[in-house]
């Protein structure tokens, strides 16, 4: 196992290296720049151009610039932001714990409704609940997620008025964990509802197919229990695809939820993200780009030996 691990984050290192490369060249390659603001400014001449752009090292050859950012990354200097001119692990730092506290929210709560329902749905299919249940996750699968947002403010917040419309915490108010939780509401549900339908969907596709494994019926023939059965036996053996779905989902603690960020104003790593791209904030940029590439890969990682660990076939040799 360890020299497994050991050997893919070896392989990691020059995939995460090309990625940034890449990443790096679609930045730079984007028309406009950190500059386009100021080419437009009649009060701004060429000379000021000029001196902004060897004060941002705008003026260097592609791979210079390249170079001199990783040599920075790579010893904790991720540069600074061309917009607010705040260091970057800063503003990263600023917005992650809120990006945490609401994709770690519905990370948790998926998994703790879609495994009890895609179980109870493949047990109990073609009954009531699995139509019931096929017919919600549909419906929330093909919903746009900014329009189930606007959806849930208008009839939870605009009309019931249960819930706030949107923002992290009121306004003036110290910190109070009801007041948390009342805003974390309505966008882990709106989150929530369409990652839902599809780890539903596929935890029961696969335990349908585990149940009529003849090592099953041997099971049932030698008397264990219905419960012993499917909680012991075919779920440890069915919850492959869904390991897969969330090692997927993993990235997104820190990337965020761009859609539903904007949507409720949230304070976090989308919200950065998005107003990084539009200010072609390329240090910025970058540092997202690299930390999320570094966790899917990652996350990867974690699936694989997860597999082994479900699975006793799957032999890391």
């Amino acid at each position: 196992m360890g020299t497994y691990i050991t050997r893919r984050l070896l392989q990691a290192i020059p995939l995460l290296l090309g990625i940034s490369v890449v990443s790096f060249a679609i930045l730079k390659a984007v028309p406009g720049g950190p500059l386009a603001a100021y080419e437009s400014n009649p009060n701004v001449t060429d000379e000021d151009l000029r001196r902004l752009e060897h004060t941002f090292g705008l003026d260097q050859p592609l791979p210079v610039q390249y170079l001199g950012w990783l040599s920075k990354f790579l010893v904790g200097d991720w540069g600074y932001s061309f917009v607010s001119h705040q260091p970057v692990l800063g503003l990263i730092g600023e917005r992650l714990p809120n990006t945490v506290t609401l994709m770690g929210t519905v990370f948790l709560t998926v998994l703790v409704l879609a495994i009890p329902i895609g179980v109870l749905t493949a047990v109990k299919q073609y009954s009531w609940f699995d139509h019931l249940v096929t017919g919600a996750t549909f419906a929330f699968l093909s919903t746009p997620t900014f329009w189930l947002g606007l959806l849930l403010i208008i009839a939870f917040g605009l009309q019931l008025k249960l819930f706030p419309l949107g923002g992290m915490a009121t306004l003036g108010m110290p910190f109070d964990p009801i007041d948390r939780l009342r805003h974390l509401i309505l966008p882990v549900a709106t989150i929530a509802l369409v990652q839902l339908g599809s780890h539903v969907r596929y935890l029961r596709a696969s335990m349908l197919e585990t149940i009529t494994q003849d090592y099953m019926r041997t099971a049932r023939a030698k008397g264990l229990s219905e419960r012993s059965l499917v909680v012991r036996h075919a779920l440890k053996n069915a919850a492959i695809p869904l390991v897969t779905v969330v090692a997927l989902d993993l990235p997104e603690l820190f990337v965020g939820a761009l859609v539903t960020e904007q949507i409720f104003g949230w304070p976090g790593m989308g919200r950065l993200f998005w107003d990084s791209a539009t200010r072609s904030d390329y240090p910025v940029l970058m540092g997202i780009l690299a930390v999320s590439s570094a966790l899917i890969v990652f996350a990867n990682l974690l699936a694989d030996v997860v597999y082994g660990y479900l699975d006793p076939r799957i032999r890391f040799s």
